[in-house]
């Protein structure tokens, strides 16, 4: 539409009355301005566009946490070159507790230099996830003499600097999604969940922890198990993930040549419109009118109820300090606590009693519900805060079974039979499906404050991963809480 149809000012008795060609469908709307109501027209991307925008966004998001993730699931490989063993473990807990540093990293960013934006952070974070898992690829079994004891120095020093880039991820990666209308959040998410399911995906390609055990001898013995050599090396599964992340930050790229086509954001679009917002332009009901405000400004006060009232400056900043944003933040702390700290903990105790096979299914499964959990929250939202802290409760319930189970390792209940089987896999699946819906949702509402309540999401997220597994630490790593099994060994025999 030219410059001239679009300075057209609407005359008092024309307010409310579509003009011709701006009738529902056409493909114009009235919108407010600075100047006063004005007509301006957008085209909707075509359904092309949007997908392939969709798909950039999760590429994006995948690459957040992949590093890390593979690292953990390939931890059955390396400990048997490494010279830590299965302490790798503990350390690796310890070196992503320390990546939290890069929270202080991207702090201190925002402060020296708040003009720069988000892209030369993000950039940061991705040309460091590149390079440290790239360098792991050929480096990781290196060991060097550390005060006259042999240690895994290369793998140690990568595995914090990527640990160090997946940290700061959170902070830096969701506060520029505020440039993209909510439902891109959802499809963040999903990318994440495809950040754990990818490494799992490979590395039971890899055919990580195959074993055979012996048959028991006259005397009911048996030896040692037999395990099978995976079908491709360590190196190999690292120069995969390498590749995973080269994807993504090609991913942000794209992002950034379609960002000029995209619809700005309902909380952009309406910033500074006040109160009369939809003036001048056609009304919709009451109920409409409604949906809008609590998909548009889920943190704000809508302004059928704030009329009358005088607003803040900065209604964003007055939104993320109500109660009912602090309250989300708080579910987003607690789910993060429990799914990124304390149950990673306990995976393998509550599991492994059951067998390589129940372990196996846990990992994958649970890891596929995080994307199952976003395709969900695409079509059903719970949008109060009351149905969002019941499924809460209901991840923690099953959260609280898999902790019990963890607690009685090596002999918890069932075990040997094909419903303890099902139940501990089940009970991963919805557990961590639930945590996940709630993180999805509760950042889709947190959408509505603005780039401050993503990055206040961020935050949370990271600051309630780190309480998780510090908590976690000394009854795993100091205490031996939790006791495993051994391959091959009825510990619960008669």
């Amino acid at each position: 539409m030219d410059s001239a149809r679009r300075d057209i000012q609407l005359p008092e008795e024309a307010k409310g009355l579509p003009l011709p060609g701006t009738e529902k469908g056409a493909g114009c709307d009235l919108c407010p301005s600075p100047e006063g109501p004005a007509l301006s027209c957008m085209a909707a991307p075509p359904l092309g566009h949007l997908v392939l925008t969709h798909l950039l966004v999760a590429l994006f998001g995948m690459g957040s946490w992949v590093a890390v993730n593979g690292i953990w699931v390939e931890l059955p490989v390396v400990v048997k070159d490494l010279p830590e063993s299965w302490s790798l473990p503990s350390y690796l807990s310890v070196l992503v507790a320390l990546g939290n540093l890069g929270l202080l990293v991207v702090t201190l960013w925002g402060r020296l230099a708040p003009d720069k934006g988000e892209q030369a952070p993000i950039r940061a974070v991705q040309v460091l996830s590149v390079m440290g898992m790239a360098l792991l690829g050929p480096l990781w079994h290196q060991v060097s003499p550390v005060a006259g004891q042999p240690h895994s120095v290369a793998f140690l020093t990568l595995t914090f600097v990527l640990a160090l880039a997946c940290c700061a991820s959170n902070v830096t990666f969701l506060p520029f999604l505020s440039r993209l209308p909510p439902p891109f959040v959802r499809s963040f998410f999903l990318g994440q969940g495809l950040s754990a399911l990818l490494p799992c995906t490979l590395a039971l390609a890899q055919g990580v922890g195959r074993l055979k055990c012996p048959p028991a001898t006259s005397n009911g013995t048996v030896g040692p198990p037999h395990y099978f050599p995976e079908h491709f090396s360590a190196s190999s599964f690292f120069w995969a993930l390498t590749a995973l992340l080269v994807t993504s930050a090609a991913a942000f790229q794209g992002l950034l040549l379609l960002l000029p086509s995209l619809p700005p954001p309902p909380s952009v679009a309406t910033e500074g419109s006040g109160p009369g917002l939809l003036e001048g332009a056609p009304r919709a009901g009451p109920e409409e009118e409604k949906e809008v405000e609590e998909e548009v400004l889920p943190l704000q006060e809508p302004p059928s109820q704030a009329a009358g009232t005088t607003r803040s400056p900065d209604p964003k900043a007055h939104g993320l300090l109500s109660a009912h944003s602090v309250c989300l933040l708080g579910l987003l702390t607690v789910t993060n606590a429990l799914s990124n700290g304390v149950l990673p903990a306990v995976q393998s105790f509550s599991c492994l009693p059951y067998g390589r096979l129940a372990y196996h299914l846990a990992v994958v499964l649970g890891s596929a519900a995080n994307p199952f959990a976003c395709f969900l929250a695409m079509g059903v939202q719970c949008r109060s805060l009351a149905g969002l802290t019941s499924v809460t409760l209901l991840g923690v319930f099953f959260g609280a079974y898999l902790m019990a189970l963890a607690i009685l390792s090596p002999c918890p209940p069932l075990v040997g039979t094909s419903a303890g089987v099902a139940l501990v896999v089940v009970s991963w699946m919805l557990c961590l499906g639930l945590f996940s819906y709630v993180k999805v949702v509760v950042s889709s509402l947190l959408h509505g404050g603005g780039r401050r309540a993503l990055l206040a999401a961020g935050v949370a997220i990271q600051v309630g991963s780190l309480l998780g597994a510090v908590a976690m630490f000394p009854p795993a790593s100091v205490y031996h809480v939790f006791r495993s099994g051994e391959d091959c060994v009825d510990t619960c025999g008669p």
